[in-house]
């Protein structure tokens, strides 16, 4: 019998994923993968400088012979087509200032820091988010309510360039709570990590708290609702089985853009604490002119927001029976 359930219940859930549009999805994707790439790789190129006038300056016929070593003597366009087709094999070239490297090897180097400080950040901006939205909604006008929102909109006006620094400050130098900077990676714990990982959620706390309020109160006014409490039920269980599960729809939609706030807020936050993630190693590339490191990096981060985008769109199809994507 359990059996029979687990199965009915399973295909409901596959009956409410939109595989018609998910495959239009991955369709799209592709003209845009190749905008961005397009963008990217001319913007690098009409920057000034390259790879070798960084740091002291060679003689030209040094400079000469260490262009053509990697093809960057040949016109733009043959360039262009050249990584174009590189990429399209899953090749993304050696790293231009790390000889001993490849581009992909060094994404895979920082991929896992980068991964688990966001996976962190967004599930605590998650819990944290919708405890307080929902906080703030059942004591709307109260006390609690303006706290709340206020801290709210303090999370929302500091950018993390500033929040950095300013925890390292205080639980780092003054405390000496945490380390101020780096990662231990010897030590096999997230100790070193939970500074960057604060300073990632704090202003997605913000935004979904108060997005999470908003959609609570209006829902805390609809007609079940006031039907729900007619019937006697607790507020405890009106909140839990009914309120809540209808008003976090809006976060979720709203999941794709905060997974994308913190992987570009990584950049800045990786930069500030200097943990070896995607994020330094996308500033170390452009700072140096590794054409190929930058280009890897931005087709890492196009790739992880447009599939974020989507798992965000399926979930709230899922959720939402009402939504139907055509």
């Amino acid at each position: 019998m359990s059996d029979q359930v687990s199965t009915s219940a399973a295909s409901r859930l596959a009956s409410r994923i939109p595989w018609a549009y998910i495959a239009r999805r991955i369709l799209a994707a592709i003209p845009t993968m190749l905008a961005i790439i397009t963008v990217a790789f001319f913007l690098m190129r009409a920057a000034p400088g390259n790879p070798y006038s960084v740091d002291r300056k060679l003689p030209p016929e040094v400079e000469a012979n260490m262009r053509a070593s990697l093809g960057l003597d040949k016109p733009i366009h043959e360039q262009y087509l050249e990584y174009l087709g590189n990429v399209v094999t899953g090749d993304l070239g050696p790293s231009m200032k790390n000889k001993d490297k490849t581009v992909t090897e060094l994404l895979a180097e920082g991929l896992p820091v980068s991964l688990t400080i966001g996976a962190f950040a967004i599930s605590i901006a998650l819990v944290v988010g919708i405890g307080l939205g929902v906080a703030a909604a059942v004591r709307q006008n109260s006390a609690a309510d303006y706290s709340a929102m206020g801290l709210a909109m303090v999370g929302i006006s500091i950018p993390t360039f500033v929040t950095g620094p300013l925890l390292s400050l205080i639980f780092g130098l003054w405390l000496s709570w945490f380390a101020v900077a780096g990662l231990d990676l010897g030590r096999m714990s997230f100790y070193n990590l939970t500074l960057p990982i604060i300073t990632l959620a704090l202003p997605q706390i913000a935004i979904i708290s108060r997005l999470m309020r908003a959609s609570m109160i209006e829902v805390l006014r609809s007609n079940y609702i006031r039907t729900a409490r007619a019937k006697g039920l607790s507020e405890r269980r009106i909140l839990m089985r009914h309120a809540v599960p209808a008003a976090v729809l809006p976060v979720v939609s709203y999941l794709g853009p905060a997974i994308v706030g913190v992987i570009t807020g990584s950049v800045v936050v990786e930069r500030v604490f200097g943990l070896p993630g995607i994020g330094q190693s996308f500033v170390d590339g452009a700072m140096t002119r590794d054409y190929t490191r930058v280009m890897g990096t931005v087709i890492l981060y196009g790739g992880l927001i447009i599939i974020f985008n989507l798992i965000a769109d399926i979930l709230y199809a899922i959720l939402d029976p009402k939504v139907r994507y055509e």
